[in-house]
């Protein structure tokens, strides 16, 4: 079996809502089984995820984390995708890694978005401004087309780098920011919370995407105890990130209180009840989903 080489220009035959389809068809087959391996020095990260999820495929993503990299000209996170087939284990594909993990990381919180925000949802803040917010821009804009973004970060720089995009403004004062938003998307590298949960008004949805680790926090306890929580997957966040795992050692949530996931997508529980109750979606971008990605992009780049 000849080994297909899926590069960045696959970009151009993809779209938001194909890849959300993908998602909602991939936790319609059995359950995905997952495995993690976080390897440290220091403040770096060696993390290798594996996936299988039989009718689908098996998937191995390796993913070196190295945030002082900026500082050399280089992405913060480098890695490579293998994707093999689900009958014969044959490796069918090597796809491009940033690739999958742009639009896995993006597409994982839009399709909380798209079952938990409000449909009138206009404004969208980002709290911090990398690569991952930029993603944040396009997969929102596909869902809420009348939307514009504020961006907040610890460094000034890098959010008026991004307010070079008309519909994007920079905030200077991150609680008002909170206040007025109505969908608020962290993709910090932070290990203490940015984001206080007495700063959240009724109806708001917050999408949290970067702590992950079990030393990581983007919001407060406050926060997860005034929202209805909700995972992308309870196997990869629950016991294995600090968003979910200090709260729920504090006692402020338990298990219990993490209502759904996307496999409860079909069954009606991963929703908002009301206009005026906070959601929080937990994103811990498991390897299934990183499969489900692939395949999809293996999928298109066949029909093209």
């Amino acid at each position: 079996m000849t080994v297909e080489m899926i590069g960045p220009e696959a970009e151009a035959l993809m779209d938001w809502a194909g890849l959300l389809a993908a998602f909602e068809a991939g936790h319609r087959l059995p359950r995905a089984e997952i495995n993690d391996l976080f390897l440290y020095r220091g403040k770096d990260t060696l993390l290798n995820r594996a996936a299988w999820i039989d009718g689908l495929a098996q998937l191995v993503k390796v993913a070196v984390i190295m945030p002082d990299n900026p500082t050399r000209g280089l992405p913060t996170i480098n890695g490579v995708v293998n994707l093999f087939d689900d009958q014969t284990g044959v490796l069918s594909a090597l796809v491009d890694f940033h690739l999958v993990t742009k639009w896995k990381t993006a597409g994982d919180s839009l399709l909380a978005a798209s079952r938990l925000a409000r449909r009138d949802s206009r404004n969208i803040l980002l709290v911090g401004a990398g690569n991952v917010a930029r993603s944040m821009v396009q997969a929102y804009s596909s869902l809420f087309p009348e939307a514009r973004f504020t961006v907040w970060n610890r460094s000034p720089a890098a959010a008026l780098a991004m307010a070079t995009d008309p519909r994007v403004t920079v905030a200077d004062d991150l609680e008002a920011a909170v206040k007025s938003a109505d969908i608020i998307c962290t993709a910090t590298m932070s290990k203490t919370p940015v984001v206080k949960g007495a700063w959240l008004q009724p109806g708001q949805h917050l999408d949290l995407i970067g702590a992950y680790t079990p030393h990581m926090r983007e919001v407060d306890d406050e926060a997860m105890t005034r929202a209805r929580v909700f995972v992308d997957s309870r196997a990869t966040t629950i016991h294995h990130i600090g968003e979910l795992r200090d709260p729920i050692a504090s006692g402020a949530i338990t298990e219990a209180d993490v209502i759904a996931d996307y496999y409860d997508l079909d069954k009606g529980g991963f929703a908002r009840r009301s206009d005026d109750e906070i959601t929080i979606c937990k994103n811990g971008g498991g390897a299934h989903l990183d499969l489900m990605t692939a395949a999809y992009i293996q999928q298109v780049w066949r029909a093209r």
